[in-house]
């Protein structure tokens, strides 16, 4: 940037946007020159600071392919970490069968990652793709994707096929929960 004292860590296409002192003094009536942004923070945060003032916002939605944010998703299960983390486990557990390629998965992800926040410590959240562990898919009959499948003591319960709004979930879960 050229005179400007403004910094922005990690670059990015936001970031940059964002660091441009006049979309910055749009925003703040001092000058620009003595503004600092830095993000993101571990903890999902920006932090914006002027002069002797610190400004944090929070963000509402971070996209985190690589999931260094301390959010609590739903984990990944494969092949071989099924029969521990599935059939063994303690709690109910719900599974998300999807394809890396398929569009409406994406859209179900966001939805489990919402829930295995909100049910953390009653249900466990995973996710299987079904094109890097297909015999799994194959036992359970999985012809499309997505499909969540919801499990108690090993044994399938409940299943919801195709890109449904959270409230089918949610009622799916709750269901298992009270058997």
């Amino acid at each position: 940037m050229a005179s400007s004292s403004t910094s922005v860590t990690p670059s990015s296409h936001l970031a940059t946007k964002l660091a441009h002192p006049r979309a910055i003094s749009s925003h703040f009536s001092s000058n620009p020159n003595s503004l600092n942004i830095s993000f993101p923070l571990k903890n999902g945060s920006f932090k914006l600071r002027r002069n002797a003032t610190s400004i944090t916002l929070k963000t509402l939605f971070a996209h985190d392919p690589k999931g260094e944010f301390d959010v609590l998703k739903a984990a990944v299960v494969t092949e071989d970490t099924w029969e521990k983390s599935v059939m063994n486990s303690d709690a109910p557990v719900l599974v998300e069968f999807y394809a890396s390629w398929c569009g409406p998965c994406m859209m179900v992800h966001r939805i489990i990652d919402e829930i295995a926040s909100e049910y953390a410590g009653r249900v466990s959240c995973f996710i299987l793709n079904t094109d890097t562990d297909f015999p799994v898919a194959e036992v359970y009959n999985i012809m499309a994707v997505p499909v969540v499948l919801l499990f108690k003591n090993g044994e399938r319960k409940e299943s919801v096929v195709g890109t449904m709004p959270k409230e089918y979930y949610i009622a799916a879960i709750e269901r298992i929960l009270k058997s």
